[in-house]
C-alpha cells in the first residue's frame, strides 16, 4: 500500500515534476488570449491560452512585461513562450510566460509599431512640419485608383463645393506587394505637378489590405512633399502611418474632398455677410462723417470772423441804444435842471422887473445902482421893458442936495 500524501506534499511533488521536465521549460504554445489584466500594484499580467477545446492558465512578470513591444489584448491569437509550473496553493499548472508573440493581425500590429516608432524619432510625424492646407484650391491632385469607390465620391463632392477647381488624378495600385512602390512614384508625380493640393486616398478594406500605407517608405514619401497631403484611407477607424506623415487626415474620402476644398453656398453666404456687412461699415462711416462735417460748419459758423462780426456789431447797436438812451436821459436831466435854473434866474433877473414899468441905468456896461457912481458929463444907458436910450448927464443931483432942499 502506498504511502498516504496530504495535499501540500502531493503539489510539492507535481511541482517538482514538472520544473524537472526539461520537455517543459522554454515551451512555445499557440492560442487565443483570454481575461488579459494586469495587476496595477505588480505591474504582473495575468491571461489565458485557450483554443476550441482547451484553455491553460499564464503568468508574466512585471520585468518580462516590460520588454513588449505591443499590448496584449483579447482575442489576440499569439505564441506564448515560457516554462510549465505548478501554482501550488490552487493546484494548478501555468505557464510562466517570458515572451508573447502575435500572430496573424497581432504580428501585423507589432510590425506597424517597430514602424511608428522609428518613425517618430526620425521627426515624421512632427506637427510642426505640417504644411496649412490652402483655402482656395486652383489644382487639386488625386492619388488613388482609378477603379475605386474613393475616387468617385472624391469627384462627385469636389465638383459640388468648388467646381471652379481643376483636378488631377494619378493611379495607383493600393493593394498588393507593388502597391508601395507604386505610391510613392504616384506621391512623387503629383508633388511636380504645381498641385495646390494632393489627396491620397482608397477605401476600407482589412488592416492586410491597408498595409501599403504602414510602410515605412510610404510615409517618409508622405512627409517629404512639398505639396500639402490630405490622406483619407480606410473608414472613419483606421489609421495608417500616413495619417500621421500626412498635413491633415481625413476620415473617409469624402471627407477629405470636403476638407480640401471651400463650400461653394458658404462661399456666396460669406460674400453676402462681406457685402453687407461692407454696406454697413460704408453707411456707417458716411453717417460719422457727415456729423463731423455738421459739426466743422457748427464750429466754423460759431467761431468764423462774420460771426463774431455779427455779434460785435449787434453788441456795438446795443451799445449806441443804451448810449442813446442814456445821452436822452442826461439830456433831459440837464433839460429839466436847465429850465430849473432859467427859471430861477428869470426870477431873480432884474430885467425882469422891467416888466412893472422900472428901468435899469448903465454906465459903461455896468448897472448903475447908486448915484455917486455918475458924475456930470457921463454917458449912460437907461434900459426900458422894450427898448433903451443914451443919454449924457448934465445936471445930476444927488440924494443929498434933495435932502437939503
Amino acid at each position: 500500500m502506498s504511502s498516504i500524501l496530504t495535499v501540500s506534499q502531493l503539489n510539492k511533488y507535481v511541482a517538482f515534476k514538472l520544473k524537472s521536465d526539461v520537455k517543459l521549460k522554454g515551451i512555445c504554445v499557440k492560442g487565443e488570449i483570454s481575461n488579459f489584466g494586469v495587476n496595477y500594484k505588480s505591474g504582473h499580467a495575468y491571461f489565458t491560452v485557450k483554443d476550441q477545446q482547451s484553455c491553460v492558465k499564464a503568468v508574466m512578470f512585471a520585468n518580462c512585461m516590460g520588454r513588449l513591444k505591443f499590448e496584449p489584448e483579447d482575442g489576440m491569437s499569439v505564441v506564448v513562450t515560457g516554462n510549465v509550473e505548478l501554482y501550488e496553493a490552487g493546484g494548478t499548472y501555468q505557464i510562466i510566460a517570458t515572451d508573447i508573440t502575435p500572430l496573424g493581425s497581432g504580428l501585423l500590429h507589432m510590425q506597424i509599431e517597430l514602424v511608428k516608432e522609428k518613425l517618430i524619432k526620425q521627426g515624421v510625424f512632427d506637427e510642426e512640419a505640417k504644411k496649412p492646407i490652402p483655402l482656395f484650391p486652383r489644382k487639386i491632385a488625386v492619388v488613388s485608383s482609378l477603379t475605386g469607390a474613393a475616387l468617385q465620391d472624391i469627384l462627385n463632392i469636389l465638383q459640388r463645393r468648388f467646381p471652379i477647381c481643376t483636378v488631377g488624378l494619378f493611379h495607383t495600385q493600393v493593394q498588393g506587394e507593388k502597391a508601395a512602390d507604386n505610391i510613392c512614384e504616384s506621391l512623387k508625380l503629383a508633388d511636380t505637378g504645381e498641385f495646390d493640393t494632393i489627396i491620397l486616398a482608397r477605401g476600407g478594406g482589412t488592416l492586410e489590405d491597408l498595409m501599403p500605407f504602414n510602410a515605412e517608405k510610404v510615409a517618409v514619401a508622405v512627409h517629404d512633399c512639398q505639396t500639402p497631403i490630405i490622406t483619407a484611407v480606410g473608414h472613419e477607424t483606421d489609421t495608417t502611418l500616413v495619417d500621421y506623415a500626412a498635413d491633415l487626415r481625413a476620415p473617409t474620402p469624402s471627407a477629405a474632398a470636403e476638407l480640401a476644398t471651400p463650400d461653394r453656398a458658404e462661399l456666396f453666404g460669406a460674400v453676402d455677410s462681406l457685402k453687407n456687412s461692407m454696406t454697413n461699415a460704408v453707411s456707417a462711416m458716411i453717417e460719422r462723417k457727415s456729423n463731423q462735417v455738421d459739426k466743422c460748419l457748427s464750429d466754423l459758423k460759431l467761431y468764423s470772423p462774420s460771426s463774431k462780426l455779427e455779434k460785435d456789431t449787434q453788441l456795438v447797436n446795443e451799445l449806441e441804444k443804451r448810449l442813446l438812451i442814456g445821452v436822452n436821459s442826461a439830456l433831459s436831466k440837464k433839460e429839466f435842471a436847465l429850465e430849473k435854473s432859467a427859471g430861477t434866474l428869470n426870477a431873480l433877473s432884474p430885467f425882469n422887473v422891467l416888466t412893472r414899468g422900472y428901468s435899469i441905468v448903465q454906465k459903461d456896461g455896468a448897472v448903475v445902482s447908486k448915484a455917486a457912481e455918475i458924475n456930470d458929463g457921463d454917458r449912460i444907458t437907461v434900459r426900458f421893458r422894450n427898448d433903451e436910450l443914451s443919454a449924457t448927464v448934465t445936471d445930476l443931483t444927488r440924494k443929498e442936495d434933495i435932502n437939503e432942499l
